[in-house]
């Protein structure tokens, strides 16, 4: 598969997802929705439009989003964050979005020796987690995958 077409797989699933977190889940009440990796804001932009009596709070290395996907000065992290997430352990989130793979396996790897336990520790009892990654963590029940998503390409969350 090319990269445009496997790009573009990607961003379905992701859209796929969300919408179908949207339409189909009952969030926790009042909590917020967490954004890690903002890149140039384009998940941001549309979870805003879908959540939007929700706060929303993003995470990236560096600000670099587009001026229509970027939060507020107060919503947005900046730095590494494996260690600036550590925050928002015990967010009560109603839903996380993490969209920080970076499609080599051995740096992926790395990511996931602490994603999983991040994501688990933001999450309300309840709430959703939508991931380019596997989260395997016994606090996330891993919920069935979309038919319009390809096996592996996205996975979506319930904290226990």
């Amino acid at each position: 598969m090319s990269r445009l077409d496997s790009f573009i797989n990607r961003m379905s699933a992701q859209r796929d997802m969300l919408n179908h977190v949207r339409d189909t889940c009952v969030l926790p009440d009042g909590g917020i929705i967490v954004e890690i990796g903002l890149g140039n804001g384009r998940t941001y932009s549309h979870l805003r439009e879908n959540f939007p009596d929700r706060r929303i709070i993003a995470f990236d290395r560096k600000l670099a989003s587009h001026a229509g996907g970027t939060p507020d000065p107060q919503d947005f992290i900046e730095g590494e964050i494996r260690e600036t997430g550590q925050g928002l352990i015990g967010a009560e989130a109603a839903l996380v979005h993490a969209d920080i793979g970076t499609g080599y396996d051995e740096k992926d790897a790395v990511t996931l020796t602490w994603l999983p336990q991040m994501v688990a520790g933001m999450l309300a009892s309840g709430g959703y987690a939508v991931s380019g990654l596997p989260l395997s963590h016994p606090d996330l029940e891993e919920l069935p995958r979309l038919p319009t998503v390809q096996e592996g390409r996205y996975f979506h969350y319930r904290r226990r």
